[in-house]
């Protein structure tokens, strides 16, 4: 039985490999899930949601170059590893886009950044400011790889980081969606009767209210903020799952298995949860892989409508909304690129989830 089972395993998995897109999808995942967990390590802005604002330089185009003076601060506590990975340095210096700048006797004077080679203004500062009075360390030639928001903060930096939201919430919704949706799925399929009928009565109230509707109104319920929407979301996703496992439980309660460990006794919830669900994994991934992608667009368009991820946090979703009035601006990019990453993320998903329903189809 176990090699059968082994043998079978083995099937599906070179069945997978053999669907290169679902190949190819499955390892864009993969960089998405290393992106989202070191992202403040990629990003080239890595303070606290990478939310350095310099106004002087917003709405920058991708590649775009200036000069970054940084003002050393003396209050830089050490912050753990750990820490700075997961939610970025929060001791960040101060940044000061400048075009030039000179150095007199003891002082420096920096021409600060202006625009269309206007006239800029000039700042004094001590030289003594800077450890053994040398500046040359603390200007660099900053670039901004994907240009800069309108609040001039680094775009690329916030779609790094923007990546773990859209990413961790499938993670956390689904996980919601799963717990909840086997159990009710379960519990309906396999005894039946008045349970049934009572779990499919709630299931078909849940389904019948439209889905963004409904988390909207969770949300508003347990109120905005980061882990909100994503319980919103797995709340609203289990219907779906808990279709799907009691019509298979339905089918697999009548197979001869299920009769022998009847007859040896086996608890109810031992025998669903050992021996049937085990037998049904292959339409409950594939439903876990779609749900993922659910998540993501929901999460997005919750971000959209302001009740997602509030800001500071970068969000995916929340870009688009920010910068959406730029399309007609000649700043298309703004909106498209944090776009282009929904639709990439949300069909990479789509893509594997079908691959892997081919791979578990016993009769293909």
């Amino acid at each position: 039985m176990k090699r059968k089972l082994n043998s079978l395993t083995l099937l599906a998995l070179h069945k997978f490999k053999k669907n290169k897109i679902g190949v190819l999808s499955f390892w864009y995942i993969i960089l998405c899930g290393f992106i989202a967990v070191f992202a403040y390590v990629l990003a080239p802005d890595n303070s606290s949601n990478a939310n350095q604002m310099h106004i002087e330089i917003h709405t920058k185009k991708p590649g775009f170059k200036v000069l970054m003076l940084t003002i050393p601060s003396k209050k830089i506590s050490k912050q753990p590893f750990f820490n700075s990975l997961l939610f970025g340095k929060k001791n960040q210096q101060t940044e000061i886009p400048i075009s030039n700048y000179n150095i007199s006797k003891n002082n420096i004077i920096v021409q600060l950044y202006s625009e269309n080679s206007l006239e800029s203004l000039s700042k004094t500062s001590p030289i003594s400011l800077f450890p053994k009075n040398d500046i040359k360390p603390y200007i660099k030639t900053k670039i901004f790889y994907l240009g800069t928001d309108k609040y001039g903060r680094d775009l690329l930096s916030r779609m790094l980081i923007g990546t773990r939201i859209s990413f961790f919430i499938g993670f956390i919704a689904v996980f919601i969606s799963l717990v909840i949706g086997i159990s009710m799925g379960a519990i309906a399929g396999y005894f039946g009767g008045k349970i049934d009928a009572f779990i499919m009565w709630l299931i078909n109230i849940t389904w019948s209210i439209p889905t963004l509707l409904l988390v909207i109104a969770i949300t508003l319920a347990l109120g905005k903020g980061f882990w909100q929407v994503f319980i919103a979301v797995g709340l609203t996703m289990w219907v779906e799952v808990a279709r799907i496992v009691r019509g298979q439980i339905l089918s697999a309660k009548k197979m001869q298995y299920v009769e022998a460990a009847k007859a040896l006794g086996f608890l109810n919830f031992r025998i669903i949860f050992r021996h049937i669900l085990p037998n049904i994994l292959a339409p409950i991934i594939v439903i876990s892989a779609a749900n993922f992608a659910a998540a993501i667009l929901i999460e997005s368009g919750l971000s959209f409508l302001g009740i997602g991820a509030q800001p500071p946090t970068p969000s995916w979703g929340a870009m688009i909304k920010d910068h959406y009035n730029y399309i007609i601006l000649g700043k298309a990019y703004l909106a498209v690129f944090p776009g282009l990453a929904i639709m990439s993320l949300v069909m990479a998903f789509m893509l594997i989830g079908n691959a892997l329903r081919d791979a578990l189809d016993v009769k293909g």
